[in-house]
């Protein structure tokens, strides 16, 4: 038994960080109704890299998902939606302020009719905030959130992580949340409403700024520092024989690293005799590591020598070279996977690993409506003509891609 078998969700997602929620939902075994807006369905399926009308993005995005699509303007489509309701564990949406409301709805309007109901909302702001009412995509929840802030270099402006890290972030939040309200819902058989704010997700991830400002009085302004950490070192990106590369010493790790330098002399300089010294004196300890670093003919060389001396490293791979690599292979993080009009493509794999469920079901993406008469049928009892009319009324649309 897959470990969300049973549990039913209502999609009313499109983009990236709702999708996020119910991807990862589809992989353990949930069955995911995705209500696409007629008449062109989730947006995303006109998001690059597309061929032959079929975008990517959206295969990588809702695999295993049955796409319904209705024109919501449609007193039938309505009809169809609160019906639905009531036979679902979990609702997500991520439209921009006020839609789901204008439509009736919104989760007061929707928990009359499953009080069991667990629904997930995700915006950029909030539903309940001041913000509410403003729009939002990634690197704008970046940017609120000081992320932006800081990253890149310290003496250049504010940089955007070059991928949709509050988009996932967000959505992986919301995911973890969703588990918890249906593990509440068991206990106490009450269903409830998850707020999930994209600026919220990646302020999240400040570990240092607020509590080390408010420990030194305000004597520490958080700040950008490119690729080296401001607070510690050795702690960065290195410019390696062939590549770059990380290298990372606390100072449990430090001893290790001048063991593998062969320069025992560094570890007591008084320069370097800990964190916040070696920080200080960044501009110093830099040139000798990089200096050593040259020594070598290669990255891989460089690796294998700090792994003996279990000093934290990695080199700096670009997606495509994760493509091939052993690790990525043997944790299937990268996956090969068969679209039916994209034909083979690679995805990011499935990032959870329970052991109850070692094995990934087999998942395809929809076509646009592709699953109006079997959801109509087989989740509310519609039989084949009154099917048949809503399709032919325009309540129902189908698409080829």
């Amino acid at each position: 038994m897959k470990i969300l078998e049973g549990v039913r969700v209502l999609d009313f997602t499109q983009y990236l960080a709702g999708p996020t929620v119910t991807r990862l939902m589809a992989e353990m075994g949930a069955e995911i109704i995705k209500v696409e807006t007629a008449p062109g369905g989730d947006p995303s399926r006109l998001l690059p890299m597309i061929r032959d009308g079929r975008s990517g993005y959206f295969v990588q995005q809702n695999r295993g998902k049955q796409s319904l699509c209705l024109d919501l303007r449609r007193p039938e489509a309505q009809d169809i939606v609160r019906a639905l309701v009531g036979k679902v564990d979990v609702v997500v949406e991520n439209f921009g302020p006020g839609v789901m409301e204008k439509r009736g709805l919104a989760y007061q309007d929707l928990a009359p009719l499953n009080p069991r109901l667990v629904m997930a909302s995700i915006s950029a702001y909030g539903r309940e905030s001041p913000l509410s009412h403003k729009t939002g995509y990634d690197w704008v929840a970046q940017a609120f959130a000081g992320i932006m802030f800081m990253t890149g270099p310290a003496d250049g402006p504010p940089m955007p992580a070059g991928l949709g890290i509050a988009d996932v972030s967000s959505g992986v939040h919301a995911f973890s949340a969703i588990g918890y309200a249906l593990f509440h819902r068991e206990r106490t058989g009450q269903g409830q409403w998850l707020d999930i704010a994209m600026i919220d997700s990646m302020f999240h991830a400040h570990e240092i700024p607020l509590q080390a400002h408010s420990v030194t009085h305000g004597a520490f302004e958080p700040m950008r520092a490119g690729n080296r950490h401001p607070l510690v070192a050795p702690f960065g990106v290195f410019k390696g024989p062939t590549g770059y590369l990380v290298i990372l010493a606390l100072q449990l790790q430090w001893k290790g690293l001048c063991e593998a330098m062969a320069r025992p002399d560094l570890e007591h300089d008084p320069r370097f005799v800990d964190g916040t010294q070696r920080a200080q004196h960044q501009r110093e300890l830099d040139p000798i590591i990089e200096g050593w670093l040259a020594t070598f003919p290669d990255n891989d060389s460089v690796l294998e020598l700090l792994e003996r001396h279990r000093v934290p490293s990695a080199p700096v791979l670009s997606p495509i070279e994760a493509i091939d690599h052993p690790y990525f292979k043997a944790r299937g993080t990268v996956r090969r996977i068969e679209d039916r009009i994209l034909g083979p493509m690679h995805i990011p794999g499935f990032p959870l690993r329970f052991s109850a469920q070692p094995e990934l079901p087999d998942l395809v993406a929809p076509l646009l409506g592709e699953h109006n008469t079997q959801v109509l049928a087989q989740v509310l009892g519609y039989d084949a003509a009154r099917i048949a009319n809503l399709h032919a009324a325009g309540v129902l649309v189908r698409g080829e891609r």
